[in-house]
């Protein structure tokens, strides 16, 4: 998958700094964020779905490389039970940026 950018917007187990830690072998910057029109839900694993009018709190992980991206592909089983996908978020700031994201593969439903 082509990165087009290096930031990734967590809403589950990844906000998790030691579960970060962990998978990528060093910290990594999260900054808190907001994605809009989504809920997030949880069957044995978090996800989100489009809701318009609601959003979902997360955090925003800056400075991801291509093998962190595939690290994490794995860790989030793309493409069976995930797929990554880009999305625009507003951070703690007010401003919008663009981050990548999990999306469930319908196994939510």
């Amino acid at each position: 998958m082509n990165i087009e950018c290096d930031r990734l917007f967590v809403y589950g187990a990844l906000m998790d700094p030691s579960e970060r830690r962990r998978l990528l072998g060093r910290s990594v910057c999260a900054i808190p964020a907001r994605l809009p029109n989504y809920v997030r839900g949880r069957k044995r694993y978090f996800f989100v779905v489009p809701h318009q009018g609601s959003e979902v709190e997360g955090q925003i992980l800056e400075t991801l490389s291509a093998n962190d991206f595939a690290i994490l592909d794995k860790y989030e089983d793309v493409p069976r039970l995930y797929t990554r996908a880009l999305v625009e978020v507003t951070d703690h700031t007010g401003s919008v940026c663009r981050c990548w994201f999990y999306l469930p593969t319908g196994w939510e439903r």
